[in-house]
């Protein structure tokens, strides 16, 4: 089981960080730019390019609801960089949508493709708006209109959105017809993540949780953790935390706890996860299997993050390790599965600690690699069989953990550290190699 020699940051460090104001997208995007800059050689030029979008598009998106009134919305879509190939990133529909927001996420959509050594650049938009609010008729007529805003700056070649926080494959299907329609042939490359009968890739709900399972098989293997004397808790049992958790105890690691957002599950000889519905499922399964099972034991969401496991995986939502439990992380591995899940005072904890954290662009970057993938399908007109994405994920996710590996020896430098290292070098060798239009 695991064990540290707990250490931490100073009393004052804590403090700042804990009573400041919670760091944006936007600020947290642009200090790790700066801290990865920070082992490399860069032109200060290429640094201050990338430090801002190239473009920012903001549109009023006007929707007629089921009442008749008219009622309109704004809508962003940031692009931050295309110098190694189209724009790539999600389309979320979400009340705290904001223009800096979007654009910090674009920016780690730029340094996850270049992990991955995928032909994108980082893009991320969305809609201002609380999805549960609308029925099915307002939300697609909503996506639609979007779509028509926002149609100049997407395209196959061009921008090429996904779904994100409350969106879907049927979302990205609305996106599709509507733009086809306005070019007058049907384009499905100019959208990932849809249903595959309209062009969407077998495997790619699965991904980012597949993704997770095979960077954490590789860490284990090289910190000499056999999986089948590993234990492992997940936070959130949604598509990530499901799949994850699936396939590795499908390769012999004992999942000890779970949860949804009400509740933890815990049980020391190991949980049936595949008698668990996830939450795209089956919402708040966790909880009723916790009620069905009496000899189980229930534990918050928040004890779970501090159990004595090998491995922990946060894979629920972002923020969840702080200053305030970094502390008391017994894990001695931690593979980030939500995007955003550690803090940055967390992470100076876990740092000092030993604690071993996987970075989220790299764990979970299953979900754009198999978009790469639906979006190659696509322009090709040619449909890979699920056992062809599984193999090409498996080759992708390994040759991006063998190089972020690879500068952690090197460089000795966090396994976070080292994958923001081995994306910008990709993305600034690429400016530099392109030059600045005059």
């Amino acid at each position: 089981m695991a064990s540290h020699q707990q250490s931490a940051v100073s009393t004052e460090e804590q403090q700042a960080t804990e009573t400041a104001e919670p760091e944006t997208a936007l600020e947290t995007a642009r200090r790790q730019l700066e801290r990865a800059a920070a082992h490399l050689e860069i032109d200060d030029s290429v640094l201050e390019r990338l430090e801002h979008p190239a473009k920012v598009s903001e549109v009023s998106v006007p929707l007629e609801r089921d009442d008749g009134e008219v009622e309109v919305f704004t809508g962003y879509r940031a692009q931050h960089d295309s110098v190694r190939g189209p724009y790539k990133g999600g389309l979320r529909y979400h009340p705290e949508v904001t223009r800096d927001e979007c654009v910090g996420l674009s920016m780690w959509m730029t340094w996850k493709c270049a992990v991955m050594d995928l032909p994108f650049g980082g893009a991320k938009g969305g809609v201002v708006v609380n999805p549960k609010s609308l029925s099915d008729g307002e939300k697609e007529r909503l996506t639609r209109r979007f779509t028509q805003e926002i149609r100049s700056v997407i395209g196959p070649t061009t921008d090429i959105p996904a779904p994100d926080m409350g969106t879907d494959p049927e979302t990205m299907a609305w996106i599709m017809d509507a733009y086809s329609m306005q070019e007058g042939e049907t384009i499905p490359g100019v959208v990932t993540g849809k249903p595959p009968v309209v062009g969407g890739s077998y495997g790619r709900e699965e991904a980012p949780g597949r993704s997770v399972a095979i960077v954490t098989r590789e860490t284990c293997d090289y910190y000499d953790y056999p999986l089948s004397d590993t234990t492992v808790a997940v936070q959130g049992f949604g598509s990530v935390g499901a799949n994850a958790a699936r396939l590795l105890e499908e390769w012999g690691a004992t999942i000890v706890a779970v949860s949804d957002v009400n509740s933890a599950i815990y049980d020391a000889d190991g949980i049936d996860v595949g008698a668990i519905p996830s939450h795209d499922e089956e919402p708040e399964a966790v909880t009723a299997y916790a009620t069905e099972t009496p000899d189980i034991t229930r534990i918050s969401n928040e004890a779970l993050l501090e159990l004595d496991v090998d491995v922990l995986v946060p894979a629920a939502v972002g923020n969840v390790l702080t200053a305030d439990n970094a502390a008391d992380v017994a894990a001695d591995i931690v593979v980030e599965g939500a995007n955003g899940p550690t803090t940055f005072a967390a992470a100076a904890i876990l740092e000092e600690r030993g604690v071993h954290v996987i970075p989220d662009i790299l764990a979970n970057a299953g979900g754009v690699t198999v978009s790469y993938f639906e979006w190659l399908q696509d322009i090709n007109r040619r449909k890979w069989s699920l056992e062809r994405v599984h193999e090409e994920l498996e080759s992708e996710m390994v040759g991006a953990w063998s190089a972020v590996r690879d500068e952690v020896e090197s460089k000795n430098v966090t396994w976070r550290d080292a994958a923001y290292v081995v994306a910008l070098s990709r993305v600034a060798e690429a400016h530099e190699m392109r030059g600045l239009w005059p």
